[in-house]
């Protein structure tokens, strides 16, 4: 492996209450950015919904530059893979309460220590109602409402946690749509099990971007967390996402920023070698 360098990797379990919950992240610390295609190749090795790459930039006000690719392209946003790296850097450095990245697209990101878990800094990202037909014929049940960014982001409102559940939604006809959110929420379930008493039940598809259920997905609850604290008439809530893993947060709406408040668990650490 003469031709290959030897680069810092965590696989990382990100707004997780325990090992093997929530959602893998797989992060790497590179010095300069790899091609495109060799960073969609080292996403795809790894299989996790998305894999976060981050260069250093010691003395400037940002500490890291930051991108994500799931294992087919690259995305302007992921919240769970940021919340991750940012454990990455933080547990391995008492003294440092926080960590700020610098991304393409989604502006100045910060984690920050809160106690035992993380917060996450996202940008709150708006929804207008309108309807999105296909989407909806293809999910296989008919929500209340239907909001929509101009962007790939898209809320199915649904009466309760039952038809969350429920949904088994066409995903071959989804990805058809493109690369899309299918963020599909309701209010959360009382009972007991998995996320019983959260204030906000989710399941999210995105299998136009390579991900067919999203085990947790932090941009979509940058989404949901302007959408639901108008709903709730509150600034905050709990949330779960009723996927096979399941993961929870706390959503807060500060300004025009969604605080995501989780846990982190590292599964494994060590050397990922790279080429090209």
């Amino acid at each position: 492996m003469s031709d290959m360098q030897a680069i810092p990797y965590w696989h990382v379990d990100a707004f997780a209450e325990a090992p093997y919950t929530g959602n893998q992240a797989a992060v790497v610390v590179v010095d300069r950015w790899p091609s495109d295609d060799i960073m969609r190749a080292v996403a795809a090795e790894n299989m996790f919904a998305e894999t976060a790459f981050l260069i250093e930039t010691p003395g400037g006000d940002i500490d890291y530059k930051l991108r994500w690719f799931t294992p087919t392209l690259e995305v302007a946003l992921c919240g769970h893979a940021t919340l991750a790296s940012g454990h990455a850097i933080l547990s391995g450095d008492e003294r440092r309460e926080r960590v700020t990245f610098s991304t393409r697209q989604a502006g100045t990101l910060e984690v920050r220590r809160a106690g035992d878990l993380y917060e996450l800094a996202l940008p709150a990202i708006p929804t207008t109602r309108e309807p999105f037909d296909e989407a909806v014929a293809l999910l296989g049940a008919e929500p209340l409402e239907v909001w929509r960014n101009p962007g790939r982001y898209n809320i199915f409102l649904y009466e309760d946690a039952a038809a969350i559940r429920a949904l088994d939604p066409d995903l071959r006809g989804l990805a058809k749509l493109g690369d899309h959110q299918f963020i599909c929420t309701a209010p959360g379930d009382p009972g007991s099990g998995a996320g019983a008493g959260t204030d906000v039940i989710t399941r999210n598809f995105v299998p136009g971007g390579g991900v067919d259920e999203d085990s947790f997905t932090g941009s979509a609850h940058a989404v949901l967390t302007p959408f639901w604290c108008e709903r709730l008439g509150r600034n905050s809530f709990t949330a779960f996402q009723a996927s096979e893993r399941g993961g929870h947060a706390t959503c807060r709406l500060d300004g025009d920023r969604a605080i995501l408040g989780g846990g982190c668990v590292t599964i494994a650490e060590g050397r990922f070698y790279l080429t090209g």
